[in-house]
Order: C-alpha cells, then structure tokens, then sequence
C-alpha cells in the first residue's frame, strides 16, 4: 500500500500487524524461513494497494525479531505475527531499526512533495548497509517499496547487491506492476504474486488499517466497489471519490474509443478536486494496466502495456509535481489507455 494520505487517518504498512486473505503467500514465505535455506531476494507482485508492503514489513519484523530459523519460536508457529508491543515491531514502527533498509520515495524539501521516483542516492544506500557489519542476529532487510519507482541507475545499484549478497541478507521488492519489471531483478529473485482480495478481506484490511470497523456500511460499500484492493476501498471512503469511480469505469467500458464529452466530464471533476481524488484516478488505471499485464497475452503487447504504465504514471507525477492542469492529462491517459486496449 502506498502512503498517500485520505480524509481517514491510516494505519501504514510498518506499523500493520494484521494481514488478510494472503494466507498461502504467508504461509511460502514462513516455511521459506523455518527451511533454513530462505532465498536472499523475493519479489513480491501484484497490483496497487493489496497488501504487498504488509506482507513484507510483517516478513522482516519476523525475521529480526526472531533471528535464527532453528528456534522453536520460528520451528511451532502457523504464521508471520510478531506482537506489536515486541521491541523489533515497536523500532520498525518507530523507524529506528537498524537492521531494516526502507527504500521509498521521500518528500522534496523544496516542493514539500514527494519526489517522483526512488532517487539513486538513496538507492546507494544499500551497498554500505549491506556491507557493514550486521546488527543484533546478524539479519540485514531490506524493502523497497516499489521497484517499479526506482530509476535504471537505482535499479542497477540493486542489481550489484542482488549479484553479490552477503550471508543473512533478505531483500523484500514491492513490484505494482508484475511483468514491468527489469529482468535482470526478476531473475535475481524469488516471485511470490498475490491475487486481490475478496471483498469481506478487503473491509476487515480497511478496518484494521483505519480503526473503523468491518461492518460499517460505508467501509461495505467502499469494499464491494475496491476490485480487491484495500488502498483504493480507504481512497473510496471519500465522498468525491466514490462519484468518480462510476466516471472511470465507463470509460473503461467504452475503451478503445472513450466518448470525448465523457472525458471532458471527468477533466473537468478532477480539475477542482483534492490531490487524494487524482491518486484514486491513477490507483485505478494502474488497476487496469495491471490487470492487462497478468493476463496471459503475447510479450510484444506486454511490453506495450509496460510502455504504457510507465508514460501515463510519469504523466500523473508531472501533474502533481508541477500542479499542471488535469483535463490534458485524462485526454493523454484515456489516449494512452486506448492504444493499450487495441493491443
């Protein structure tokens, strides 16, 4: 899930410790640990907002919590949890473990923004932090969340640690777009994709990562209409969002040929609206990119739906960057979403 911000307050991904509907890929990844013989490097996929970043917090709150494979805490139990008041949970939540590496990206203190993809400087961090000597259990994590954010430099310096990991090294990637990824990474790496949730995990998600509860009428609703995505129910728990929902998936419907006054209609809801109204746009047309993306379909019109993902998102970042006008940027995106469509 990403950070962005709503009218509810949420619980973010390091400081979630409950986790619905992955229970298998949780399952893969506890039996990875308790074997002994865990990969060093796991890509974990699917699209926005399924809890992909909570499955890999409550990985590594595990793994430095409990250091070694062998013991019984890790041999006699059935899941990932850690209790939330245990010291690593609580240094994870904190942002003060030192065995744990987050790589996202980070405000621009110029603009007060965040910056539109991973920088490399930051990426390079993990060459020193991989390095050095390890804490407490000897375990260094890393997580990047995305991968689809980092750069051809960034990536590149991750490739090198990737090539070359010391012992008790676990790199967790977040990959929004399954397929997109470069595959010298993807080669590197062990694939775990999740599926979206069903809609009674995605309300008990939304309660746990709001404090509302699961069966409030609204956090139903928003749940029903989230296509099994926890971070676009949270976006729909704000009234504007929830009318244009309806807008997009119209257009949707009518791909490859929009009706031009449809998309006008749309510009011109989005124009005036709050900055979470434009990320619940993207969160769902990158919803759709990525449902094309895991279907089964030749590797040219993969690529092309690739190519496609990366100009609409960089399109939306230059909206938001230099607060651009946001009816050219519906024309390009459904312009864009047509050639998609036609394969």
């Amino acid at each position: 899930m990403s950070d962005d911000e709503t009218d509810t307050e949420v619980l973010l991904p390091r400081k979630t410790g409950a986790l619905f509907g992955h229970a298998e890929a949780e399952r893969t990844l506890l039996e990875s640990y308790q074997s002994g013989r865990i990969p060093h490097a796991w890509l974990i996929g699917g699209p926005p907002g399924i809890g992909k970043a909570t499955l890999a917090y409550r990985l590594a709150r595990f793994v430095l919590a409990h250091p070694d494979p062998q013991a019984p805490a890790v041999q006699n139990v059935a899941s990932l949890a850690v209790e939330p008041d245990h010291p690593v949970a609580r240094r994870i939540a904190a942002q003060g473990q030192g065995g744990l590496l987050v790589l996202e990206r980070v405000i621009n203190e110029k603009t007060g923004k965040l910056f539109t993809e991973i920088r490399v400087e930051d990426a390079r961090r993990s060459v020193p932090f991989f390095g050095s000597t390890a804490g407490e259990g000897g375990w260094r994590v890393a997580i990047v969340d995305s991968v689809d954010e980092l750069n051809a430099a960034g990536a590149n310096t991750l490739l090198k640690v990737l090539e070359e990991p010391p012992a008790r090294a676990l790199l967790l990637l977040v990959n929004n777009a399954p397929g997109r990824e470069l595959p010298t990474l993807r080669s590197r790496c062990r694939r775990l994709l999740l599926r979206p949730l069903e809609p009674a995990d995605v309300a008990l998600s939304v309660a746990a990562a709001t404090g509302r509860k699961a069966d409030d009428a609204e956090v139903q609703q928003a749940s029903a209409a989230a296509e099994g995505s926890v971070a676009r129910a949270i976006s729909l728990l704000d009234g504007p969002a929830v009318a244009l929902r309806q807008r997009v998936l119209d257009l949707f419907a009518q791909l490859p040929d929009p009706d031009p006054r449809a998309l006008h209609a749309l510009g011109d809801a989005l124009g005036g609206s709050e900055p979470q109204t434009l990320a619940a746009f993207m969160d769902m047309v990158n919803g759709w990119l990525s449902a094309r993306l895991e279907d089964t379909r030749p590797a040219r019109q993969m690529a092309r739906t690739a190519e496609v993902w990366e100009k609409v998102n960089r399109a939306a970042r230059d909206v938001e960057t230099y607060n651009l006008e946001r009816k050219p940027l519906v024309f390009a995106v459904f312009g864009l979403l047509a050639e998609a469509a036609r394969g």
